[in-house]
């Protein structure tokens, strides 16, 4: 009997451990993506992986976690598009500001041919991106005063992601970005290093962000996508229903966030007028301004990623 059970526990393999790195907390929607992926891969392969999560830069910033999932060090991360296009170059088009109408339009471009060719070419830069997920509609918070016209931006010293498109339109509004990895962002604003800096409702409101600064300007200047990945030495490591396994937990990842962020969207106001923030919100007219500031920018942006491919993002409906 003892030899049977010794047989047994040896033929038992152990389960792969999945090290999953994202750089916010627990509680975010990155979080809940992570959580919601985690549940949906146990469903469908039991305990042959245990997903072990790494939250707020536990496995460093996020360029260092996607450096990671090349060399294999990192097996997944939920990313933000920030630091993306150093790898793929052309999903920088999602980051073009005001390209995306709203929500629904956003995710019918990622679900779509559009976003799935692009998910492709991550297979090219040694990952293996499973799905597009989600953050929301980005907005700048600052301690100098609210933002409502082009102008309010002058000389804003302004944290923006490492992301030469939104480098470009910031500086063509006028203010000073200064690219910088998220687990810096807190101590420079609380050290007054920088002014603000922008970043959807999800990430104002879970990271706390009225603690350490006064306004919210609701311009909704870009959208920003997430993604879910997986190193290329993992993914080629999957046999064909342990791949369809993990593209079902990207899915589900993917609509927990989405969820998250459509709460965040209905509630994250309120919560963050209630906390002492003062929250103002550009209209049509005001965002327009903005946008003509940038008609230099567009041009570039044209010659950068394509007419062609601008267009076919504006008119998915």
């Amino acid at each position: 009997m003892a030899a049977a059970l010794l047989f047994s526990t040896a033929l038992a393999a152990p389960a792969a451990e999945i090290k999953l790195g994202y750089a916010l907390a627990e509680d975010s929607h990155y979080g809940a993506g992570a959580k919601a992926f985690d549940e949906a891969l146990k469903a469908e392969l039991g305990d042959a992986f245990t997903v072990k999560h790494f939250p707020s830069s536990g496995l460093g910033g996020e360029r260092e976690v996607i450096e990671g999932l090349q060399i294999g060090t990192v097996d997944a991360t939920i990313a933000s598009s920030g630091t993306l296009s150093n790898f793929v170059p052309e999903v920088g088009v999602f980051d073009v500001p005001f390209l995306f109408r709203d929500l629904a339009h956003a995710r019918a471009v990622l679900d779509g041919p559009i976003g799935d060719e692009m998910l492709v070419k991550f297979d090219d830069v040694g990952t293996h991106a499973l799905a597009w997920g989600e953050q929301g509609f980005r907005h700048i918070t600052n301690n100098r005063g609210p933002v409502a016209k082009p102008e309010d931006l002058a000389g804003l010293k302004i944290r923006t992601m490492e992301n030469p498109v939104h480098l470009k339109a910031f500086t063509a509004l006028g203010a000073a970005p200064t690219p910088m990895a998220w687990p810096e962002v807190i101590p420079a604003l609380e050290q007054g290093a920088i002014d603000g800096q922008e970043n959807p409702l999800s990430v104002i409101v879970s990271a706390k962000l009225d603690e350490v600064q006064k306004y919210a300007s609701l311009d909704g200047h870009v959208y920003s996508p997430a993604i879910v990945m997986v190193s290329k030495k993992l993914w080629d490591s999957l046999d064909d229903t342990q791949k369809a396994a993990f593209e079902k937990a990207g899915d589900a990842a993917v609509a927990a966030m989405r969820g998250y962020v459509d709460t965040v969207e209905a509630e994250g106001v309120a919560a963050l007028k209630e906390r002492g923030m003062e929250v103002n919100e550009l209209t049509p007219e005001d965002k327009k301004a903005f946008q003509d500031k940038l008609a230099d920018v567009y041009v570039e942006y044209q010659a950068q990623f394509g007419k062609e491919l601008m267009d076919s993002i504006i008119a998915t409906q």
